[in-house]
């Protein structure tokens, strides 16, 4: 595998993937419940994560156009010293106790997410059309093992600079953010060619309006703005329903564990029965997981749930992804990727925001209500291009 450099990219990515999820994990868990402890008023909760999230929106375009000029590795190791400087200024904040100062810091480091997440573009710019569902796949296993680190992280740092909660969690994240510039020396991807640097190919709305390309950035959006609403409001809701932090984490842990555990062979599925109709299993997952929801209010109800809605987002976002890898060419892809991932962590930011909102002037059953008419657009999207190829096939 080492001998190999497409499978060695695979392999260190998948590492720094877990890397940045568990900071990522370790904001979701703490997110919200900081933002209860030092909100200004009730409803702004989770405010803080949807400022994380804004931060990975406002630099994903800027990240896709910095990496197609100084390259990939370049670009990632760079962008490590936003995730060092944005925790700081979360560690400091939750030390002084101050909110706006908070949404800063983890702001900051949403603008290291927002290279972070080409990782798995980058194992796909290496890698043959055969093996590319597999290295888009592999590297989202990564995320796996922050289902522990990030949750766990947080449980056993919360208090180590009591009585200021979860501000030796974020002064923990430095490590973690100086270790992903290590790895990250190793990753070896071609920059693009003089020749591909010289032209951008075809516009932007030209490639968009493939059909394809539509359904990939349709399907991926809704995949992650699903999982963010009910994702974040979670934590809440299980306060609301008199649950601990220790509570929560179990269940954030569960719902990370579905996110990436069907990574393994997601890849595998795509190739035997194709992208769309593993974003169609996917859709069908998040509509059980809001049934679970809706049945009740137990442990068991959230856990289930939220396990489920990660394994309905692996499965909606991985086939997204893979799908659009077939719509743009090499020089295409700074600006096509770039605006795909904007578009997905606006949608993030935007159901972060909403959550604490929704929470805060109607209920948990409301929230998932919501989401079901977002899930209806992706099928219906879906439906309709399969329609489309087969009247072409035939």
């Amino acid at each position: 595998m080492f001998s190999d450099p497409a499978k060695r990219n695979v392999l260190i990515l998948a590492v720094c993937q877990a890397l940045y999820m568990t900071g990522t994990s370790l904001m979701i868990a703490t997110g919200p419940l900081a933002g209860k402890i030092l909100t200004p008023s009730p409803g702004w909760e989770t405010l803080p994560l949807a400022a994380h999230h804004a931060g990975v929106m406002l630099a994903t375009i800027p990240a896709s156009h910095l990496m197609r000029r100084i390259g990939r590795r370049a670009g990632f190791m760079f962008s490590t010293w936003f995730g060092v400087a944005g925790a700081i200024i979360a560690g400091v904040a939750m030390l002084q106790g101050s909110f706006w100062l908070l949404c800063v810091g983890v702001c900051i480091v949403g603008w290291f997410n927002g290279f972070a997440v080409f990782y798995r573009f980058a194992a796909a710019d290496t890698a043959s059309p055969e093996f590319r569902p597999k290295a888009i796949s592999w590297v989202m296993t990564g995320g796996l093992f922050a289902a522990f680190l990030g949750p766990e992280l947080a449980n056993a740092t919360m208090d180590v600079l009591s009585p200021a909660i979860f501000a030796g969690s974020y002064f923990s994240l430095i490590g973690v953010y100086i270790l992903s510039f290590i790895l990250l020396s190793g990753v070896r991807i071609p920059k693009l060619t003089q020749e591909e640097r010289q032209t951008s190919g075809r516009p932007l709305l030209e490639i968009l309006a493939q059909p394809k390309c539509m359904v990939a950035v349709c399907s991926a959006f809704i995949a992650y703005g699903v999982m963010a609403l009910l994702m974040t409001s979670t934590p809440l809701a299980m306060a609301n329903c008199g649950f601990q932090f220790v509570d929560s984490k179990w269940v954030i842990q569960a719902h990370i564990i579905g996110m990436f555990a069907p990574s393994f062979f997601t890849g595998d599925i795509i190739k035997r029965f194709g992208a769309l109709n593993v974003i169609l299993v996917g859709a069908a997952l998040n509509l059980v997981a809001v049934s679970a929801h809706l049945s009740g209010i137990d442990f068991e109800n959230f856990a289930f749930g939220l396990l489920v809605v990660g394994i309905g987002w692996n499965f909606m976002f991985i086939g997204a992804t893979t799908l659009l890898t077939e719509t743009y060419r090499p020089e295409e892809r700074a600006k096509v990727q770039g605006f795909n991932d904007f578009l997905i962590f606006g949608t993030v930011a935007t159901a972060a925001l909403s959550s604490g909102h929704l929470l805060a002037v109607f209920d948990w059953s409301i929230v998932n209500y919501g989401v079901a008419p977002l899930l209806a657009i992706a099928v219906l999207a879906v439906v309709a291009l399969k329609l489309t190829d087969r009247r072409r096939t035939g």
